[in-house]
């Protein structure tokens, strides 16, 4: 019988007065409320240059997955169940929502939220919309299972089959091994 630690997410988190800046585990981050987050999200879908969706996921997930990867060796943890415990806790102390992955191997997984920062936001901007708007959410998503199997980024596709800004009670996200 395998047992595991209590995984509980500690972050070192500082605010330089100088520059006025948060730092998370060594890294600036920058917090933001859900109103500037829907408008750059929406400016991701007006774009016709480029696949700016694509580019919001990506970006997401280069960021996460290098603060995962970090954070789980420096800590130490290896086991999947735990670092799983700590991603779900990370995407929570961003601000970004509740996250529950509720299945997960490295050739598949399913991750639902029951809380959405950027589907709540979008809601009460603009009401319901027709297709998911959390590119940022499939990104991370992306990250966590990069980062929690340890394979390179880029080796899982992210689909959002349910979402909250489209009437859905929560979103659910469909993790398939490229």
């Amino acid at each position: 019988m395998t047992s595991y630690r209590k995984t509980e997410l500690e972050l070192n988190k500082a605010f330089d007065p100088q520059s006025c800046r948060h730092i998370m585990e060594g890294n600036t981050v920058v917090l933001h409320c859900h109103h500037y987050a829907t408008l750059y999200t929406q400016l991701a879908m007006d774009c016709g240059m480029l696949d700016a969706k694509a580019l919001m996921a990506e970006c997401s997930e280069d960021t996460w997955e290098e603060f995962l990867r970090e954070y789980f060796r420096s800590r130490g943890v290896s086991s999947v169940r735990e670092r799983i415990a700590l991603a779900e806790q990370s995407y929570a102390a961003a601000g970004l929502g509740r996250m529950r992955v509720t299945c997960a191997s490295p050739e598949s997984g399913e991750v639902t939220l029951d809380h959405s920062h950027l589907d709540e936001g979008w809601i009460k901007k603009w009401g319901h919309y027709k297709s998911p708007v959390n590119f940022i959410g499939a990104g991370y998503i992306s990250a966590l299972f990069s980062a929690v199997f340890d394979l390179p980024a880029r080796s899982f596709a992210v689909t959002e089959a349910e979402a909250i800004v489209c009437g859905a009670p929560r979103s659910r996200f469909i993790v398939v091994a490229r």
